[in-house]
């Protein structure tokens, strides 16, 4: 078989590296999870709210109340956004394709994957892609 025709070695992580990686990520899907309840509890007025003060002190509060809602929401969409992206991460791990950059076709290293469970991309892609 000539150089032309040759099929590239199959590159990913075994399956001992994809069950930790797994491992992480369940954990910090957990962890977003239990966040985003706290957020959703705040913006609906739960526990942490500040609907129970006193009335002198509501007047105050009222302007802050509005916009602590607005970030909170704002976070609860980020966080429901993180989520999704753990769950896309644990998909490509039962494929067998997490951790394969998706623009070079090479492996991300192990500390990026650490860092950013959820990314596709390895950074030398990432700073061709933040040049255009």
């Amino acid at each position: 078989m000539d150089e032309k025709n040759k099929v590239a070695p199959t590159v990913r992580y075994s399956d001992e590296e994809l069950e930790e990686f797994k491992e992480l990520i369940l954990e910090k899907l957990k962890q977003a999870q239990e966040n985003l309840e706290i957020l959703k509890e705040n913006i609906a007025g739960g526990e942490h709210s500040t609907d129970d003060t006193a009335p002198t002190f509501k007047i105050l509060e009222e302007g802050y109340s509005v916009s602590q809602k607005e970030e909170n929401a704002k976070l609860a969409s980020r966080t429901e956004k993180y989520i999704q992206n753990l769950e896309f991460a644990l998909m490509r791990i039962e494929n067998k394709t997490y951790g394969v950059c998706r623009a070079t076709g090479k492996l991300i290293p192990k500390e990026r994957l650490r860092c950013v469970p959820t990314t596709t991309i390895c950074l030398e892609a990432k700073m061709k892609e933040k040049r255009k």
